[in-house]
């Protein structure tokens, strides 16, 4: 079936509420509103909309989450912006931190056909340079289960797994650290007082070195069974 036509707006928001909730918990109004950084009164309306055309539901007094339809529509969306992303990567020669932004603006134009085209130039990729699953064009996500670096117990063997690819500046320190995807790290005794973990990476574990909190929570983690 032939998916419809959505506007750019339309598509942030599903983008957005999947994200949110894709936890298992509705995405409220204020989560929305901090996320695409507009009025909560804007999302009420936006809301109202979206609900009337089936693509998300109300939860009494928790928020909203979204429809089969909706969920379809945001893993198109999601599927497209993780593509441009990993070809901007490996064909392009970009930067993964600024990968993020050129994909948020290409994302809506471009056609599943083309989308399509990229993924088998590419070999068909299961995820983007961040770590993050690729949805299939049949409408399939790998589901994960992952905790953050700033959540990880001293001595925890740990593989990264993804990366929050939104902070460019972020990525940048990620990068020169060797944090990123496939990176197997053991957590050390926390450094400083202001949260920092403490870390050894596996190819060099006689060096401990701190990872900012703002950095760690954006780090994502699953033990290391290798």
């Amino acid at each position: 079936m032939t998916s419809r036509a959505l506007s750019r707006s339309v598509e942030d928001y599903l983008k957005a509420i999947y994200g949110l909730s894709n936890g298992g918990d509705p995405a409220s109004t204020s989560a929305i509103a901090e996320h695409l950084d507009i009025q909560p009164a804007s999302v009420t309306g936006m809301i109202k909309r979206l609900a009337e055309s089936g693509l998300l539901e109300h939860v009494p007094y928790k928020g909203v989450r979204l429809t089969e339809p909706g969920t379809r529509e945001a893993l198109r969306v999601l599927r497209r912006h993780r593509i441009i992303e990993t070809y901007l990567c490996e064909r392009l020669a970009f930067a993964w931190e600024d990968v993020h932004e050129e994909a948020e603006r290409l994302e809506h134009a471009a056609s599943d056909k083309l989308i399509d085209q990229m993924a088998q130039a590419l070999g068909y990729p299961s995820h983007d340079p961040h770590g993050a699953p690729i949805p299939t064009s049949a409408g399939d996500i790998e589901l994960t289960d992952v905790a953050t670096l700033a959540e990880a117990p001293e001595g925890a063997r740990l593989r990264v797994r993804a990366v929050r690819d939104q902070d460019a500046a972020h990525l940048k320190s990620m990068a020169a650290e060797g944090l990123v995807p496939g990176a197997r790290i053991l957590v050390r005794p926390p450094v400083g007082r202001d949260g920092a973990v403490g870390i050894s990476l596996a190819d060099n574990a006689s060096e401990t070195r701190s990872v900012d909190a703002d950095i760690a929570r954006n780090i994502y983690v699953v033990p290391d069974e290798s």
